[in-house]
């Protein structure tokens, strides 16, 4: 049988540390982590929504634990060298099923750890199996747009640049960067600027900041 973890070798444990604290690297490092906590916020509060675990105005109760939990598998991951290990978009195919507690998430990694000896054989579904079942769960997510307020403009643009830069980015991360740069803007231009705060006006910079770092290099 083939070893499940034979292509993790060239690449686990194979750390440059001094590398990677190198100057020419602060860029790609800030962008690396600009997208992933972003990205993982995004998938946090959409998932979230939809399985009804947001409060009455809107927040994820206790998300300080869930950020360390993908902070921990991103670490993790970097370190056997594989993809960014974080909440993916999908996982609202399993809260519609009704998975809404953390026992989901165990029975889920459970079930790929077996799914490791069958390897081989998921190699041989081609990419077009997968493309339905992306297309229900972003029809899924679409449901929640009920909750953007389209009769004011002002919210309305941004959530529309926010949705629309996701799929043209293929990035959720730069869709809330676009959207959040475009709310503080539209604000400022309708003179409403009273309701951007401090925190609006910090993000923007940082997202600014990202799009630069992206063109230079």
């Amino acid at each position: 049988m083939t070893n499940p973890f034979a292509a993790l070798q060239p690449t686990a444990f194979k750390l440059d540390v001094p590398g990677a604290l190198r100057f020419g690297l602060v860029p790609i490092l800030f962008s690396f982590t600009f997208v992933d906590l972003f990205d993982n916020i995004g998938t946090l509060i959409g998932v979230s929504r939809k399985a009804r675990l947001l409060d009455d105005i809107g927040r994820l109760p206790r998300i300080g634990r869930a950020l360390v939990a993908d902070s921990v598998g991103t670490m993790f991951g970097a370190l056997l060298g594989t993809s960014t290990v974080t909440s993916y978009i999908e996982s609202a195919a399993g809260v519609s099923e009704g998975g809404r507690t953390g026992l989901t998430a165990v029975v889920v990694g459970l079930l790929f750890l077996i799914a490791l000896a069958f390897a081989p054989l998921v190699g041989f579904i081609p990419t077009q199996a997968t493309a339905p079942v992306l297309i229900l769960i972003g029809a899924l997510m679409m449901v929640e747009i009920v909750h953007i307020r389209f009769d004011d403009f002002t919210d309305a643009v941004p959530a529309f640049l926010t949705i629309a830069m996701m799929p043209l980015t293929y990035s959720i991360a730069q869709g809330l960067a676009f959207g959040f740069v475009s709310y503080t803007v539209v604000k400022l231009l309708a003179g409403r600027h009273r309701e951007n705060n401090l925190v609006t006006y910090t993000l923007t910079i940082l997202f600014l900041l990202h799009f630069f770092v992206g063109a230079k290099r």
